[in-house]
C-alpha cells in the first residue's frame, strides 16, 4: 500500500481542511471551531462523535467490517495552535492576531481526518479504531486530562499511536524510535534571599546575584558530573532577575530554567540532588534559597513491539528505504507521553522536508505546514489500522 490512491483523491479536500483551520488558530482549550469542524466531518462519513473529553476533546469510533476480534486501538492527533504571532501574508495565513499554528497541528488534524473518511467508506478491518482530537497539546496537558475525564474508560483501547511531521526528515520518510523519543521536561524556579547593600560597601551584605552565578556554575554538574555519559540530561537556566540599579546589592534575585530527561529515575535524581546543591550554597554564602518545580509531561516512550509494526505500516506506504529507524531521540516535550503511560503504542515522525526553507521550522513566524505530506501522513494511519486490525479474507 503506497500511497493510497483513494486518499489521494482527498488531497484538495485536506489541503482546503488544514488551510481553514490555519486560518482560524485556536490556543489550547480554546478549540471551539476546531472541534466543531472535526466533529462535523466525523459525522458526514457516518462515524459516532462523542465530545467534551478535556473540554474541547472529539472522539470518532468506527467499527470495521472482520468479523469481530473484539480488538480496538486510539490514533491520536492534536489540533491547538501556539501564542504567536504569523509572518506569513499568504491567503490562508491567520486571521487572529497573536495566534498561530506554528507547529502543524493542523496538519495533523486534516491527516487524521482524511484517514478517517478513508476507514469509513472501506471499514477493511477488524475491530475498532477511536480517532482522538485532542486539545491543549502545547504546554497545557491537553492528552492528560482527557485521561482524567475518562479517555480509556469510555474508548478502551489495547494500542494508542500518535505522529507528529518533522522539517528536519525530507518529506516522503518516516522515523521511527524503539523506546524513549522525546524527553520528560520539568520547569523550574529559585528564589535566592540576600541582603541588600550599597554596591561599593559589599561586606556589609549578601549578594544574591553571586549566589545565583555560584548555583548556574554548579547546576552544570548535575549533568556532567551527576549523570550516567551514555544518558541524555539537561539542566538550562534561561532566565536571571535582580536589581534596578548599578550601584545597588539587591535583596533577591530570581532564575527560571528547565530540566529534560528521558528515563523518570534520573529526573527524580536531578531534582533531588538539585535541591540539595541550591540550598547547601545559598547557606554556604549567608543567603537563602527555594527551588520550586513545575511538572511537566512525562517522557514519551514507545514500546518496542508497537514501534515494530508502526515501521512495518510506515513501510507499506513509503517503502522499507525510506523508513528510518531508532533515529536519536529529541530532548522536545510532548503530552501524548501520558497516553503511553497508560497504553502502549508508538509516536513516529512524519517527513515534512524543508519546503520552505529554515522558515519551515517548527515554531517559527514563517512556518507552514506542507500539504504535500497530508496524503503520506492519512495513508499511514490507514496502513497502521489495516496492519493492526487485518480482516480476515
Amino acid at each position: 500500500m503506497p500511497i493510497n490512491n483513494r486518499i489521494a483523491a482527498f488531497q484538495d479536500d485536506m489541503t482546503a481542511w488544514r488551510r481553514d483551520i490555519h486560518a482560524h488558530p485556536e490556543l489550547g482549550f480554546e478549540e471551539n471551531r476546531t472541534s466543531d469542524i472535526v466533529a462535523a466531518k466525523l459525522a458526514e462519513f457516518g462515524i459516532p462523535v462523542h465530545r467534551g473529553l478535556g473540554g474541547t476533546g472529539v472522539v470518532g469510533t468506527l467499527t470495521g467490517l472482520g468479523t469481530g476480534s473484539g480488538r480496538a486501538i486510539g490514533l491520536r492527533a492534536d489540533m491547538d495552535a501556539l501564542p504567536m504571532p504569523e509572518a506569513n501574508d499568504f491567503d490562508h495565513a491567520s486571521r487572529h492576531a497573536g495566534k498561530m499554528h506554528a507547529c502543524g497541528h493542523d496538519g495533523h488534524t486534516a491527516m487524521l481526518l482524511g484517514a478517517a473518511r478513508y476507514l469509513a467508506e472501506t471499514r477493511n478491518f477488524d475491530g475498532t479504531v477511536h480517532f482522538i482530537f485532542q486539545p491543549a497539546e502545547e504546554g497545557l496537558g491537553g492528552a492528560k486530562r482527557m485521561i482524567d475525564d475518562g479517555l480509556f474508560q469510555q474508548f478502551d483501547c489495547e494500542q494508542v499511536y500518535g505522529l507528529h511531521n518533522w522539517p528536519e526528515l525530507p518529506a516522503g520518510q518516516i522515523a521511527v524510535h524503539p523506546g524513549p523519543v522525546m524527553a520528560a521536561a520539568n520547569q523550574f524556579e529559585i528564589h535566592v534571599t540576600g541582603h541588600g547593600a550599597h554596591a561599593a560597601m559589599p561586606h556589609r551584605g549578601i549578594d544574591p546575584v553571586l549566589v545565583s552565578a555560584h548555583i548556574i556554575t554548579a547546576a552544570q554538574s548535575l549533568v556532567s558530573r551527576g549523570t550516567n555519559p551514555a544518558e541524555s540530561a539537561v539542566v538550562s537556566i534561561t532566565v536571571v532577575e535582580a536589581g534596578t540599579a548599578a550601584n545597588v546589592i539587591p535583596d533577591s534575585a530570581r532564575m527560571l530554567g528547565t530540566m529534560r530527561t528521558f528515563s523518570e529515575e534520573n529526573h527524580r535524581r536531578i531534582q533531588e540532588q538539585f535541591g540539595r546543591l541550591v540550598s547547601s550554597i545559598a547557606e554556604g554564602l549567608g543567603a537563602k534559597a527555594e527551588l520550586r518545580f513545575r511538572p511537566g509531561y512525562p517522557a514519551t516512550i514507545n514500546s518496542e513491539p508497537e514501534a515494530r509494526v508502526a515501521a512495518s505500516a510506515a513501510a507499506r506506504v513509503v517503502g522499507e528505504e525510506n523508513v528510518v529507524w531508532a533515529p536519536p531521540p529529541t530532548m522536545a516535550a510532548e503530552d501524548f507521553g501520558y497516553m503511553l503511560k497508560e497504553r502502549p503504542g508508538a509516536y513516529i515522525w512524519l517527513g515534512h522536508g524543508g519546503h520552505r526553507g529554515p522558515a519551515c521550522r517548527l515554531h517559527n513566524p514563517h512556518y507552514d505546514f506542507n500539504d504535500a505530506i497530508l496524503t503520506t501522513g492519512a495513508s499511514y494511519w490507514a496502513s497502521l489500522v489495516e496492519t493492526i486490525l487485518p480482516r480476515s479474507a
